[in-house]
């Protein structure tokens, strides 16, 4: 599939994997991804994002505030409140990358990060967009439309809590998407 990604594209994979790693997060989320796309400047997705008024520092905010830093003191009543239970995410955290996985004195990371299965599904359905668009590669605004499309990751949470409508937002990345490719 990475073989159909155009530079700018590809390089929001990069950059998500920088805001992961910048975050002290385990793998690459939907958030990262979304980072990624507004870091990435010159896209479609960058365009439509910035153009709701979005910025880079605000959205990491948010996401801290969310998911917090790893190793980061997290309110668990404040988090609970928003239907996020922090024992389910330690237990899952832990399932799937062993125990000490959120232990603030773990070794920075390196290397590659994995992405996880909601970013992995938003790359998915940017393949599936950019099909449904005719479109033979997958840009920024593709990545967009998946992210925008699996809708119920931190990414998602994070643009409504912004106050971006999702389905505006959609109808503009396909309108700018169509305009670059006439």
């Amino acid at each position: 599939m990475f073989e159909r990604f155009v530079a700018g594209s590809r390089q929001v994979v990069v950059l998500a994997q920088e805001e992961a790693r910048r975050l002290h997060h385990p793998s690459i989320g939907t958030e990262h991804l979304l980072l990624g796309l507004l870091v990435e400047g010159h896209g479609p997705a960058a365009r439509a994002l910035s153009d709701r008024g979005l910025r880079v520092e605000d959205l990491r905010e948010r996401i801290v505030r969310y998911a917090g830093r790893s190793g980061s003191d997290l309110d668990e009543e404040a988090l609970a409140m928003i239907g996020i239970d922090l024992d389910e995410v330690r237990r899952a955290t832990e399932a799937s990358f062993g125990p000490g996985a959120l232990d603030p004195r773990r070794k920075p990371l390196t290397g590659h990060i994995p992405f996880s299965k909601r970013a992995k599904k938003v790359l998915e359905l940017s393949l599936r967009e950019a099909l449904a668009l005719k479109h033979n590669y997958i840009d920024t605004g593709h990545i967009l439309l998946g992210l925008l499309r699996e809708g119920e990751g931190m990414a998602a949470l994070v643009l409504v809590d912004a106050g971006v409508d999702l389905s505006e937002l959609r109808a503009e990345v396909i309108r700018l998407i169509t305009a670059e490719a006439a």
